[in-house]
């Protein structure tokens, strides 16, 4: 009997095939702007994710904030003292510093003003530092003890579209501010485009290149195996504000996990996420009366085939819902459609993203959760849309039915 239900609303809707296109118009817009929306987010989310995780969960940031001193203080700044704080903390196993200004780089006669990160060429506060850049070298090597003017660049330096309009390549010259360095190595995708745009030199070069001796722009700490992660940087923010002589909530320095960060991005994309659902429910809105004017002329129109479906036993339950399930059909298709074009047009903004912008945290990441819930939102929205419609051919009487023209 069931099957019967499906296949007459079917057919229904195949009879009034413009009409059902124009019907099914309202929904699929506001469908596809959140699945491709959605998409993109979710890719988005992805994408951050698996760099934090690369990056390792293990680490924490310590950076300085804008705080107030006398000139020449410590206070809003990151010192050897600071340093030293740190890897004193109970569950830290190691430490690394890092310098990190803007400045003119030179080459093929062309100038960019450009991130120059200053690592510590330490190997073990070397280690800590790149994995938590999420750094891997694809050619040649990295700094290492006793480099001075060597420099090892970010992938957007050596393609074929960089930015100094040929490809940087291994034993190149570079200028920096006006000191020449030997490009030494080449540095793989990360996919932030702000990251693929970094210079690294050794960390006293940049502090002799940028005067800042004795000061630092983020701490890596590495956490030890199996410590707690947040209770190790609350211990380290405890030990900063005791010696710094602060009270908690005066902090003039930040300490974050890779969880925190993320649980930021997280809580960013919810909010824009369900903004998203608003707007695109206001399409959807549009398309459920849509859907109920559509409902309203096919009972209309067949007022004479319900006074002979129920002339011949069809119950006002039966009628119901034949016209139930074909607005749900309305709906469910409509649903389909939204979700290939929303995918579409996620896609192409991935391709665009990547082939124009050069960066890779733009994807578009359709799971079967959202698939299935879309679907059987867009299905009850139908339903919900074609309630009233169904209810009054279902009261019709069979004699009333049978004499309307």
């Amino acid at each position: 009997m069931i099957q019967d239900y499906f296949r007459f609303s079917f057919e229904s809707i195949k009879k009034r095939r413009l009409r059902s296109y124009l019907t099914l118009i309202g929904i699929f817009i506001g469908i596809a702007a959140v699945v491709s929306l959605i998409s993109l987010g979710q890719g988005l989310q992805a994408a951050i994710t698996e760099q934090f995780q690369s990056a390792g969960a293990d680490k924490i940031f310590v950076m300085p904030s804008s705080g107030f001193g006398p000139p020449g203080s410590s206070v809003g700044k990151l010192t050897d003292h600071d340093k030293d704080i740190v890897s004193r903390t109970r569950g830290v196993e190691g430490v690394s510093a890092m310098v990190f200004k803007f400045a003119d780089v030179r080459f093929n006669d062309k100038t960019a003003y450009a991130p120059v990160a200053g690592f510590s060429t330490n190997s073990k506060e070397l280690a800590i530092a790149t994995e938590a850049q999420g750094l891997k070298i694809i050619a040649g090597r990295n700094i290492k003890n006793g480099d001075k003017n060597k420099v090892f660049i970010g992938y957007s330096y050596h393609i074929d579209d960089s930015k100094f309009g040929k490809p940087v390549k291994l034993r190149d010259k570079i200028l920096i501010g006006n000191e020449s360095f030997e490009v030494i190595g080449l540095a793989d995708k990360i996919g932030n485009p702000s990251d693929d745009a970094n210079l690294y030199i050794p960390l006293e070069t940049a502090q002799d290149l940028f005067g800042v001796k004795d000061e630092y722009d983020y701490i890596f700490v590495q956490v030890e195996k199996g410590a707690d992660v947040d209770k190790v940087a609350e211990a380290i923010k405890e030990n900063m504000r005791k010696d710094r002589g602060l009270k908690k909530g005066e902090e003039n320095f930040g300490v974050q996990t890779f969880q925190s960060i993320l649980d930021v991005f997280s809580s960013i994309f919810g909010i824009v996420q369900a903004v998203i659902i608003g707007i695109a429910a206001i399409s959807l809105l549009v398309g459920g009366i849509g859907i109920m004017n559509t409902m309203y002329m096919s009972v209309l129109e067949r007022t004479k085939e319900i006074g002979v479906m129920k002339a011949i036993g069809a119950k006002n339950s039966d009628i119901m819902t034949i016209f139930l399930i074909e607005s749900g059909f309305y709906g469910l298709i409509g649903g389909a459609m939204g979700i290939a074009i929303g995918w579409g047009i996620a896609k192409l903004a991935e391709i665009i993203a990547s082939q124009f912008l050069g960066t890779g945290l733009l994807r578009a990441v359709v799971s079967p959760t959202l698939i299935l819930g879309v679907l059987t939102f867009s299905f009850l929205i139908g339903i919900i849309s074609g309630a009233a419609p169904a209810y009054r051919a279902s009261k019709l009487r069979p004699v009333d039915a049978l004499r309307y023209e």
